[in-house]
């Protein structure tokens, strides 16, 4: 029989978790994220109710930084938060805000509410962009809860490009995401998104219109709901493959297939590792990188080699695996390398009509569709689709 202090002595993982509220104190504070397919879905209110919510528990929460577009709701949802003042950074003559990252990690709050994780700080800022600066919060074991935008992630930020027509000039990694300890999105249909636009609970009056004959159109709203549904189903199964895992449970779970993409010193190859980083993730399978060296390699120039390594750094940030090979031509050893690395699917580019590029592609891509062991995708100029 359990006396009443054992009934009430708490859990291993409610010990965890206080450990973790308490700043400063050694354990690396954990990351929620708001995810939206579009301004105005209401990312920055859910944050600030979720932090009224912890707080009302009894949590030290402050606002280290919210932009409220100028939303009066917004601003009144701030309502009795914390909010730790700015830094002042002037620029041109002009003065710039943003959050003061050393001022919050001296408050040593529990939790941080920090707005809009793909912002571009001012020129001076100790990092370049604002989810650094919340990295330097969560090293010093405060947990941060923040909002983004799905057109922000690098590996979709192109595809929304085109989607659109408007440039996203400002990206995060993907690791930023896929790292996090809690991701959930702000869904809402878009024509309820259309409809707070009318009513300029979005924006001004003079831009509405505007915006809802551009980035805001019906069509383009329903791909970028899918884009960020998709990326958060696919957190959710990495998440219960995990659980299966640790907890050994015995079920029919589908292998993914194995996604190998041709990485070349071309203009367009990061262009190609987004479409084939796509794929793979759509597929839940693992993405190699592969570099082919050939003969010829050996008179390429200081550009081309520059461009090769820097293509290959991009796809490993994306997390691929880079998988440097000898070959006479490129051709065959694409096929060994899908081979030895079980590859259902080969990405490559598209050729172009002239040039070396054009010559090299064109032989691989008949190669490939000659053998018919893969999946050939061949990635058209200016298609990401």
């Amino acid at each position: 029989m359990k006396d009443g202090s054992e009934e009430h002595r708490p859990t291993a993982e409610r010990v965890l978790e206080q450990v973790r509220l308490q700043a400063g104190s050694g354990a690396r504070g954990r990351l929620r994220v708001y995810l939206g397919m579009a301004p105005g879905v209401g990312k920055t209110y859910a944050m600030l109710m979720e932090g009224h919510r912890r707080k009302s528990r009894g949590t030290d929460v402050v606002v280290g930084f919210v932009e409220s577009h100028g939303r009066q709701l917004t601003e009144r949802a701030i309502g009795d938060l914390e909010v730790v003042p700015r830094k002042k950074i002037e620029y041109k003559g002009v003065v710039l805000e943003e959050m003061d990252t050393e001022a919050v990690i001296a408050r040593k709050p529990q939790v941080a509410l920090v707005d809009e994780l793909a912002h571009t700080n001012a020129p001076g800022s100790k990092h370049p962009k604002r989810w650094q600066d919340a990295y330097d919060l969560l090293d010093a074991g405060i947990t941060v809860i923040s909002t983004v935008n799905i057109q922000h992630l690098e590996t979709l930020a192109d595809i929304v490009e085109t989607i659109t027509g408007a440039p996203v000039r400002e990206r995060i990694p993907d690791e930023v995401i896929d790292t996090a300890d809690e991701v959930e999105i702000v869904d809402i249909s878009p024509q309820a998104l259309r409809s707070r636009i009318r009513h300029g609970n979005v924006y001004p009056a003079e831009r509405a219109q505007q915006a809802l004959h551009s980035f805001f159109r019906e069509g383009n709203l329903n791909a970028l709901r899918e884009l960020a549904l998709r990326k958060v189903a696919t957190e959710v199964e990495k998440d219960l493959e995990e659980y299966m895992r640790e907890h050994h449970i015995d079920a029919v779970w589908p292998a993914g297939e194995s996604v190998l993409v041709n990485v070349d010193g071309s203009p367009e190859a990061q262009r190609v590792i987004r479409r084939a980083w796509r794929l793979a993730t759509r597929l839940q399978a693992v993405l190699t990188a592969v570099f082919v060296e050939t003969p010829a390699w050996a008179n390429a120039g200081p550009e081309e080699r520059r461009a090769v390594e820097e293509n290959l750094r991009f796809a490993e940030d994306l997390g691929a695996e880079v998988l440097r090979v000898k070959g006479q031509d490129a051709g065959s050893a694409l096929l060994q390398a899908a081979r030895d690395k079980n590859a259902g699917s080969i990405v490559i580019a598209a050729p172009p009509r002239r040039g070396i590029f054009g010559t090299l592609r064109r032989s691989i891509a008949s190669q490939l569709t000659q053998a018919a062991e893969t999946d050939v995708y061949v990635v058209a100029h200016g298609d990401d689709e």
